[in-house]
């Protein structure tokens, strides 16, 4: 669905629009509500409930926290289940959302007293408005500038005291003026098959889904270490229950269901297999540049670099050479096909030992 293009038409912006809501309400209630139900991240759960807890004990607001990791791992539930652990209210936006320092003043003076205040894509805020940041989050104080020039002065503006809970997919952007200001920062992992069973299964009680133990198991292990795959395929595959056996999700109907969708037993979907087969079949093996391994899938440099490039890598199918990409032994493996026996002259020597 696009919502500029003029082809589309009314109808069919109404149904886009209803899906994305009952996608988002889904979601919304599949959320966990406290550091009880949430799933995995042990470390950063632990670490957590030590921060919030000591709070509480000492009746003050929390240390501001940055949360650090590739989508859909829990970053927003956990801002979620912080403010409901310390009882206080939840304010959203996003970085992207605030271009100016205005923007930010706007938000940071209509907050409450203890107040979260979740910033998501935090790396993507603009610079003005990062240095206003500084000091809200130091001394709970902005200036705010009025007039221009010259002439321009600074009312200092007192904030109550809140938490800024901060997400980023690329901490590595944030300036260490910024990330320094934070008092606990967690780095959430990718979850193993078995915690990714174990959303599963909770996520299928939620949705009054019969699911057995195996089926559990298939769609865990093609969700690419991410909950929130997990929940989406779930859904899917739900939906292939219910349409085509007697709705009970087994292992035979998870993975029929999942080769509709166009998701493989190693978790990879269409653009992954594309980006591959492109770059085996195409550009034997590579090394080639982003930019026309893209053209050659049709799709833009920054989706397959940002979507399907990091699981490939990690996955241990492409690798990032100062040449180019490259596919590994392994990428060859999955697809059945066999490396040409020029691949060692394209540059790929160290990967396949010759």
């Amino acid at each position: 669905m696009n919502w500029d293009d003029p082809t589309d038409t009314d109808a069919e912006r109404l149904v886009g629009s209803v899906a994305d809501r009952e996608d988002q309400a889904v979601e919304a209630a599949l959320r966990p509500k406290d550091l009880g139900e949430f799933i995995g991240q042990e470390k950063v759960r632990e670490q957590l409930d030590l921060v919030l807890r000591a709070a509480r004990a000492r009746g003050a607001t929390a240390d501001h926290v940055l949360l650090s990791g590739a989508p859909g791992l829990g970053k927003t539930t956990l801002s979620m289940i912080i403010a409901a652990e310390m009882g206080a209210p939840i304010r959203i936006t996003s970085g992207p959302a605030i271009q100016h320092a205005g923007d930010l003043a706007s938000i940071l003076s209509s907050l409450q007293e203890g107040e979260v205040l979740f910033l998501d894509e935090i790396h993507r805020m603009s610079r003005p408005a990062e240095e206003m940041l500084y000091m809200a989050m130091e001394d709970f104080r902005v200036d705010v500038i009025v007039g221009k020039g010259p002439g321009a002065t600074a009312i200092p503006l007192e904030l109550p005291p809140f938490t800024l809970v901060g997400a980023t997919t690329r901490a590595g952007l944030l300036p260490p003026p910024l990330r320094d200001r934070f008092g606990f920062t967690a780095h959430m992992e990718f979850y193993e098959p078995a915690e990714l069973q174990r959303v599963v299964h909770r996520s299928a009680h939620l949705l009054d889904v019969e699911i057995d133990t195996a089926g559990a198991a298939e769609i865990a292990g093609r969700s690419r270490g991410t909950p929130r795959i997990a929940n989406r395929l779930l859904r899917r595959v739900r939906d292939y229950a219910q349409v085509k056996a007697d709705g009970v999700v087994t292992r035979d109907i998870a993975s029929a269901a999942l080769a509709v969708y166009e998701v493989d037993a190693r978790g990879l979907d269409r653009l992954d297999r594309a980006v591959l087969q492109a770059l085996l079949k195409l550009f034997g093996g590579g090394p080639v540049g982003l930019s026309t391994l893209a053209v050659a899938v049709g799709e833009e440099r920054e989706t397959v670099e940002e979507v399907a490039e990091p699981f490939l890598v990690r996955e241990g199918l492409l690798a990032r050479t100062p040449r180019g990409r490259v596919a590994t032994p392994a990428a060859w493996a999955h697809l059945g096909l066999t490396p040409p026996r020029t691949a060692a002259g394209n540059g790929q020597q160290d990967l396949f030992g010759t």
